[in-house]
């Protein structure tokens, strides 16, 4: 009689099925298995998980500065770990389990990280997807550049999202599943890793992090490599069990004490070895945006300022303190055609994302401006001290606010949206403590790094050292470069009977200023040329444009105070040891006696490469003239293609795509072969064998179970109940007959019988929803089977497992229990 083959799942309790090879259990053999995930050591994995888990979530406490992180960050690790384990439990496979992950991200995506976009911030829009697909490429980014603290920024909580869902998942999966289950920590210390690089330089509570998941891991990994080494090493009995339980609690407590000595020394002695720099993070080496060379520099626009606009309302700012200053922007960098702010971490700091609040160290008193614009536009926003915090309001308030940069080193904030008339928003900062001048007196100069000016006209050297004279101290040499500019110049932007005065800071113009008798000009240009005559003796000068009130105009601290365009002023800062950047004004009234100097001290006018006279009126747009200028002639020029920018773009729009489908392509292409080594390879009756496995692959890939044990016709008969249409019983039945039948199949018997297994494979394959199909294309189920060791008594006996040389071993004999 034939041996009979069961096809129901295998039974609850795997001690209970008698034992295929004596009195030994397979463990091997997910067959006489429950699945891990489903027991009660299962369960104590889940607890080691969720706790080193948790050690990856504190880590993006100090980069958050609330507690706005815990939701998405939890909610992830707790869904990934919940895939995993339906995953494990139900013996998913690769495929399901990611798509899976997909699902949940999309899904739960919205709720705990893009409320803003859900429905009763629970169910998602279109709106939302859009969000989680631009946020799975582009959140990390902005994470990286938007300054501490985060939680003024609720979308990019996706960030901590997507990392512990994936961490979860990926750690779950391994631990649960894996033949070697400690691998499960590697993408834990990924993510704890991926948290430190995506935060501060400020740890968070790194003996605490340190201790529990070293502790946690530790004895999680050695429990788990003792129970695998004693469960495979001898035969399951009442008796073996019992020792395996003492030995694992033995060891257990040998280890809880070796490690509890262990933390409590890391606690005792961490904070006395811990270096004093910061780690290192990603956010103090990633170059954010923007990129500040598409914005005009404000000060080609002060004779606008105050010529055009010179009666007309910028600004109204209410909470401005006695003898501050709103700053447009900090200037620091001369090229020969215009004063511009610069994004040089070295010298000037980086812009940085920022929002409703921003860290600070600065001392000072705090203070909060209401700030409504009305004639002023432009990218820089007005703004003073040092930036705590800004929020808009009015209808582009998200607009401006996703568009907000500051430079903490220069005090320049700027909005990609453009401020205009109508916006309004509140600035929160820290106004330093007003320095007077008497206080200076022996304090040294900072020295700092600031960028070289380019393109300087001699004459800036040359009438520095005749105004200092034979003075060496720095102060002396700022307050007299000073009050020379005061008593040599007279102020005139060419408004009615002021003297004609030529508009822009070129190093013409500044060598024309500085080469007259009489030096004529406003803010711009005397500013400009103090900044360089003082960077030309070695000390760190910057230009910076800005608001304050006159003192004549009778405003007063507690009201309003609307700024004006004739109330645009320009001077320079220098930085000094304990005191910060002090103001200095070097611009002299209108109408002033100008002391002449002698002839014999007045400096010649040395050569200079003269710049295009800029029109009397500039625009905004005037400044970059000379730069478009150049570019087009070097285009004309006929500037080769720049290929080198054509292929980096076009490899960070294919590698991606090439990564995220190599997979399957090499899923499609391991496939592929071992069908064609099937077919070709080999005796005829081995080809014709392993066109049998090729129907069983396409069954197991399909989802159809096939028993390991089974003979090809109780096989055919199971499949055949399962794919009527398929004929893999007639299949089964030729494929005995070729190979343990007298004499060799032709190659023509070959290719008949692999036409009726392509037929019948396309036959199962039409009988499931195109899904399972498409799924059963990817599946890795065949190709675990093919690898997987057999278990039955005898390998030679199992005609499922490929026989290079099964016609010649069988030739003549016959199948037990079968009619040839």
């Amino acid at each position: 009689m034939s041996r009979k083959t069961s096809f129901a799942p295998p039974a609850a309790d795997a001690r209970q099925r008698p034992a295929p090879r004596g009195d030994r259990f397979p463990h091997d053999d997910p067959r006489y298995t429950v699945p891990r995930a489903r027991t009660g050591a299962g369960m104590l994995d889940l607890l080691a998980l969720v706790v080193m888990l948790g050690v990856v979530i504190l880590g993006f406490e100090p980069v958050w500065g609330s507690q706005g992180y815990l939701a998405p960050a939890v909610g992830g690790a707790l869904l990934g770990l919940l895939v995993a384990w339906v995953g494990a439990a139900f013996r998913w496979s690769t495929l399901a389990v990611a798509a899976a992950t997909i699902v949940v991200y999309f899904v739960a995506g919205g709720a705990l990280a893009l409320g803003g976009s859900t429905v009763a911030h629970v169910v998602p829009t279109a709106e939302t997807a859009r969000g989680l697909l631009r946020g799975a490429v582009f959140s990390w980014k902005s994470f990286v550049t938007t300054a501490p603290p985060l939680s003024s920024f609720p979308d990019l909580s996706l960030v901590p999202f997507v990392l512990l869902l994936l961490t979860s998942v990926l750690a779950g999966t391994i631990a649960w599943r894996a033949r070697r289950p400690v691998w499960a920590l590697v993408p834990v210390l990924a993510g704890l890793v991926g948290a430190i690089l995506l935060g501060t330089i400020v740890p968070s509570h790194p003996v605490v992090q340190g201790t529990v998941l070293g502790v946690t891991a530790l004895l999680w990994s050695a429990w788990r490599t003792t129970d695998r080494r004693l469960r495979d090493r001898e035969t399951s009995s009442e008796a073996s069990e019992e020792a395996l339980r003492r030995l694992t609690m033995h060891r257990a407590r040998t280890g809880a004490i070796v490690l509890a000595v262990a933390a409590a020394a890391a606690v005792g002695l961490g904070p006395l070895l811990a270096p004093d720099h910061g780690r290192v993070v990603l956010r103090e080496d990633v170059v954010p945006p923007p990129d500040l060379h598409e914005y005009v520099t404000p000060l080609a626009s002060f004779r606008h300022y105050v010529k055009d606009q010179k009666d007309d309302a910028l600004l109204t700012v209410s909470g401005l303190p006695a003898g501050a200053r709103v700053r447009l922007a900090t200037l620091d960098a001369y090229d020969g055609i215009v004063y511009s702010a610069t994004s040089d971490d070295r010298s000037s700091g980086s812009f940085v994302r920022v929002g409703a609040k921003v860290a600070s160290d600065a001392t000072g008193t705090p203070v909060s401006l209401d700030v409504q614009v009305k004639g002023y536009s432009g990218p820089w926003i007005p703004d003073l001290g040092a930036l705590t915090g800004i929020t808009y309001g009015g209808d582009r308030a998200k607009d401006l606010g996703d568009g907000t940069y500051y430079d903490a080193v220069t005090g320049t904030a700027l909005t990609t949206g453009l401020l205009r008339a109508g916006d309004s928003y509140t600035l929160d900062a820290v106004e330093p403590t007003p320095t007077k001048e008497a206080d200076l007196k022996g304090v040294p100069i900072q020295k700092l790094d600031l960028p070289q000016p380019t393109n300087v006209p001699a004459s800036v050297q040359a009438k520095a050292e005749q105004f200092v004279g034979g003075a060496t101290d720095p102060l002396t040499q700022l307050q007299r470069l000073r009050d020379a500019l005061l008593k040599s110049g007279t102020y005139s932007s060419a408004i009615g009977d002021q003297p004609p005065s030529r508009p822009g800071h070129s190093a013409d113009r500044i060598d024309t200023l500085l080469a007259a008798e009489t030096m004529v000009g406003d803010d711009e240009q005397f500013a400009v040329a103090y900044a360089l005559m003082a960077q030309s003796l070695g000390i760190p000068a910057r230009v910076v444009m800005g608001v304050y009130p006159d003192a004549k105009d009778g405003w007063k601290p507690g009201t309003d105070f609307t700024a004006l365009g004739s109330d645009v002023h320009a001077w320079v800062e220098v930085p000094f040891e304990g005191k910060g950047w002090v103001a200095f004004d070097s611009v002299p009234p209108e109408n002033n006696k100008v002391q002449t100097q002698p002839r014999s001290q007045q400096v010649p006018k040395p050569p200079v490469l003269q710049d295009p006279e800029p029109p009397a009126e500039p625009d905004q747009a005037d400044t970059a003239k000379a730069k478009d200028d150049k570019k087009k002639e070097k285009d004309q020029d006929g500037t080769p293609f720049d290929w080198g920018h054509a292929i980096a773009v076009g490899a960070a729009v294919t590698i991606p795509l090439v990564l995220i489908l190599l997979p399957f392509v090499l899923v499609l292409g391991y496939k592929s072969r071992r069908r064609l080594r099937r077919r070709r390879t080999g005796a005829p009756a081995d080809q014709i064998s392993g066109g049998w496995h090729e129907v069983l692959d396409a069954a197991v890939d399909l989802g159809h179970p096939v028993p390991a044990g089974a003979t090809r016709r109780e096989t055919g008969t199971a499949l055949d109940a399962a794919y009527p249409a398929a004929g893999t019983l007639t299949l089964a039945h030729s494929a005995d007959a070729s190979v343990f039948g007298e004499g060799e199949p032709s190659d023509v018997d070959v290719e008949a019988y692999w036409g009726g297994i392509e037929a019948a494979v396309a036959q199962m394959r039409a009988s499931v929803p195109w899904r399972k199909r498409v799924a059963a294309r990817f599946s890795l189920r065949s190709v675990r089977r093919t690898g997987r060791k057999t278990t039955t008594k005898a390998v030679a006996d199992d005609p499922l497992t490929p026989q290079p040389d099964s016609r010649r071993r069988r030739r003549g004999s016959r199948p037990s229990g079968e009619a040839r």
